[in-house]
């Protein structure tokens, strides 16, 4: 049980550590197109903004997989939870409809 934990502590570690590169290089992607929209240094800072939200776009990315990974790990968890009780696990919601009884 403790190794278990220990797994989850490390791959909630690594998407944390995931999720402030992106933050952080959207933080400095808006400071540098900011900059370039206020004229200063001509194509540099547009260079830089285009490859910080490159990296940005790829850091999302990445954390996206990560999340997919950590969710998919979990269900198989739950089935197993589900088998050694001798049940079959219930198939996740359908999401996708969006029927729900309420207007937004």
């Amino acid at each position: 049980m403790a190794e278990s934990k220990n797994n989850r502590t490390a791959t909630a570690g690594r998407l944390l550590r995931k999720a402030a590169g992106t933050v952080a290089t959207g933080v400095v992607g808006v400071a540098v197109v900011r900059a370039a929209e206020r004229g200063e240094g001509g194509p540099v800072p547009r260079r830089i903004a285009v490859t910080a939200t490159r990296w940005g776009i790829l850091g999302s990315r990445r954390a996206e997989v990560a999340v997919e990974r950590a969710r998919l790990a979990a269900g198989d968890v739950r089935a197993q939870a589900y088998a050694d009780l001798g049940e079959q696990a219930p198939p996740p919601a359908d999401r996708s409809t969006g029927g729900h009884d309420h207007s937004h």
